[in-house]
């Protein structure tokens, strides 16, 4: 098998160090070279053709976010960012995954060698899926999200919600879209949102896998981008017609029937696939307490998590949308919905909120 070739840019030569001895873990994964800072790394690229590129955020002469909107108008390539600003600074972060990182790992605040052998799995496993990812031109790109929440064991929804028989749902006029998403799903949920009209009559809630520093001030950027009014989750929160509810990153965000009104419930219970907050969860709570007045849609992202809520969803009588694997960055949790026999139609990203609008319309 074709090794994963490996440029790693940072200034710390303690880090290009401790991250060489890392990948030198990965029988898979070959570090060709290290760079100090961008105008070095430019010359790398071109002598050595790497196949993903780690980057730091502060760098001396160019910061690594200026350095990756250039590179990736110009030789656009996988890039896992590498620092203690995408941790600390969620606009910066942000920034980083609509210019086109793929992923980021956070180095630790204190002691920087040991912190990030602690996270070599990790780093490790988003090397890997970078460099299957697809990665597009800055102006044509979907931006990126990290997978968070993971742990070692994994668990289903059943950790947070009990399946139970699915009672009879009338259809109403009471539509309800459920989106998950995880790599890539940032600028997806952009881009599916921007298309929908002020006046959709059905609310939305999302389950993103993303840092919890990062959920809030994600929606309030998707919310100046786009004619719906959307927001983090909050405990309680009706659910309005063009209204949307992002799940805070360290939370599962659950969808109740109080009365005739649909509310948000959070949900501080374990990792449901390694993950918080977890689609499956999420598309549970749909499934009994919205059943064939709900919609599911499955974005681009890396693993299974809400493949089997997807098929529970569909069980109930909702229909099901996945992102095809061309609009893809990962075609990982809509592959896992359409391989499972659960996805009613496989859509292009920029057919997704047309077919929302027809759905909801014939429901209502």
């Amino acid at each position: 098998m074709k090794k994963i070739r490996l440029l790693i840019v940072d200034d710390s030569a303690l880090v290009r160090q401790v991250l060489t001895s890392i990948f030198a873990q990965a029988p898979d994964i070959e570090v060709v070279g290290s760079a100090a800072d961008p105008y070095i790394a430019r010359d790398k690229i071109k002598q050595l053709n790497p196949d993903v590129l780690t980057l730091d955020v502060e760098m001396p002469r160019m910061d690594g976010v200026t350095f990756l909107g250039n590179l990736m108008r110009l030789r656009p390539m996988p890039v896992v960012m590498v620092s203690t600003l995408t941790e600390q600074g969620a606009d910066v972060t942000l920034r980083a995954l609509e210019y086109g990182a793929v992923d980021f790992v956070a180095k630790p605040k204190v002691d920087v060698s040991e912190g990030l052998k602690e996270y070599a799995e990790e780093i490790i496993a988003k090397v890997r899926m970078a460099a299957r990812a697809r990665v597009r031109p800055l102006e044509k790109r979907p931006a990126m999200a990290r997978a968070v929440g993971q742990v070692s064991e994994k668990l289903s929804a059943d950790a947070v919600i009990a399946a139970r028989p699915v009672k009879r749902h009338f259809r109403t006029t009471d539509r309800i879209i459920g989106i998950g998403s995880s790599t890539g799903g940032t600028e997806a949920i952009k881009d599916v949102l921007m298309r929908l009209p002020m006046d959709l009559q059905a609310g939305i809630v999302i389950s993103q896998h993303i840092p919890a520093a990062f959920s809030e001030p994600f929606a309030k950027r998707v919310d100046g981008l786009t004619a719906l009014s959307v927001c983090q989750a909050s405990d309680g929160q009706q659910i309005l017609p063009g209204h949307v509810y992002i799940a805070p990153g360290d939370r599962h965000l659950l969808v109740e029937r109080n009365g005739a009104r649909y509310v948000c419930r959070l949900n501080d219970g374990p990792p449901v696939n390694r993950h918080k907050p977890s689609v499956d969860v999420m598309m549970r709570s749909l499934v009994q307490n919205a059943g064939p007045n709900a919609i599911g849609v499955m974005l681009t992202g890396m693993g299974a998590d809400g493949a089997e809520g997807m098929g529970e969803l569909k069980a109930a009588g909702a229909p099901i949308i996945a992102q095809d694997e061309k609009t893809s960055v990962v075609w990982g949790m809509p592959g896992e919905v359409v391989k499972r026999g659960y996805a009613d139609e496989v859509l292009p990203l920029n057919r997704i909120a047309d077919r929302l609008q027809e759905l909801v319309a014939a429901g209502a």
